[in-house]
């Protein structure tokens, strides 16, 4: 009797999110010349003559993404539309249009969604964007988002991760570790009001760590300063998986090394209160926590004074050749050079 040939199955988290697209985008080719940048970057780029046409695309996923026990509706809308936002600014790029696709059950009732599109709507106006389609299929279980962002950028100005070079000043914007810290303080208290449905969240004094996690914004402000400034950035990338991981991918995508002075990653005075009272270290809270949609991006040294005098801008370390990896020198006496370790938030995580 002939023995059955076992399928070969491979689970999705040994490959991790970008693994997999790699793997699974690796074999397609550009064929279009008007195709100018594809998969690999934070969006694609399309040539349309005086500007170059930019788009990226994200899902969102209720119990991946977000908890509707403590995500407001008209806050998720919101945040659907600039986390898609941010990765235009992110290539140096403006938005111009969204558009919105949802699956959904049938727990959802026209009211719910109305109060979702205000948020949509909110954010639409906020970055002067315009809503221009969508498609709504029904969902088995819960609702997912879909937005997909449209936007121009002039060909000499669009800023891409493979970019960056040995001498380059790194930098971010912001703060970093907040939105984590927000996300903490609303999961501790979901499991209280779980376990004792009368007792009422303290939530008092946390405003700021709260609302980077739930109404986070993009960094329009600094992509019209680089303008003023007439600063081009030779590498970006936007701050959604955690600092350490964003380093990573620019250093593999331009094959380069990093050095990072902890002392240079910028904590909001709450955040690092918080950590320590979560008895976690803030540092690492800056470096993994993710979701703070900020822009982390690389200059030239001859730019340095560009960006001196511009606000929430932190010069935090340098790129060096790829021999001599991607490290973190601690701060305080005696600091020592730490192998930086990339432990963003796992898109294929078991649920």
């Amino acid at each position: 009797m002939e023995e059955k040939k076992q399928t070969k199955r491979t689970d999705v988290n040994t490959l991790g999110e970008f693994g997999l697209i790699e793997h699974l985008t690796k074999n397609f080719t550009l064929k279009n010349k008007s195709s100018i940048k594809g998969v690999g970057d934070d969006a694609a780029v399309i040539d349309n003559g005086k500007f170059k046409t930019v788009v990226s695309t994200d899902l969102l996923i209720e119990g991946i993404h977000f908890d509707l026990m403590y995500s407001p509706l008209k806050h998720l809308g919101y945040k659907a539309i600039v986390v898609n936002l941010s990765d235009i600014y992110s290539m140096n790029a403006i938005p111009k249009q969204v558009t919105v696709s949802l699956a959904l059950s049938n727990r959802f009732s026209v009211e719910a969604l109305e109060e979702l599109y205000e948020g949509i709507r909110a954010a639409c106006d906020k970055y002067n964007v315009d809503l221009i389609g969508g498609d709504t299929t029904s969902s088995t279980k819960g609702i997912l988002i879909s937005v997909t962002a449209i936007g121009q950028g002039e060909e000499e100005k669009l800023t891409y991760r493979n970019t960056a070079r040995v001498g380059d000043l790194i930098c971010v914007t912001g703060d970093l570790g907040a939105a984590y810290l927000g996300l903490q303080i609303l999961e501790r208290e979901k499991q209280i009001y779980l376990s004792s449905p009368g007792i009422k969240p303290e939530l008092d004094g946390q405003n700021y760590l709260i609302g980077r996690q739930l109404k986070p914004e993009a960094r329009k402000d600094m992509i019209e300063l680089f303008d003023k400034v007439n600063l081009i950035p030779s590498a970006m990338i936007d701050i959604s998986d955690g600092l350490a991981s964003e380093i990573f991918h620019i250093c593999k995508e331009s094959g380069v090394g990093a050095l990072i002075e902890e002392s240079g990653v910028p904590i909001h005075p709450d955040a690092e209160m918080k950590a320590l009272d979560f008895k976690l270290d803030p540092i690492s809270c800056a470096l993994s926590g993710g979701e703070d949609y900020e822009l982390l991006f690389t200059i030239n040294p001859k730019d340095v004074d560009k960006i001196k005098f511009l606000p929430d801008i932190y010069i935090m370390g340098e790129i060096v050749p790829a021999k001599d990896g991607i490290k973190i020198h601690t701060k305080g006496t005696g600091g020592r050079l730490h192998n930086l370790q990339a432990q963003g938030w796992k898109h294929f995580g078991n649920q």
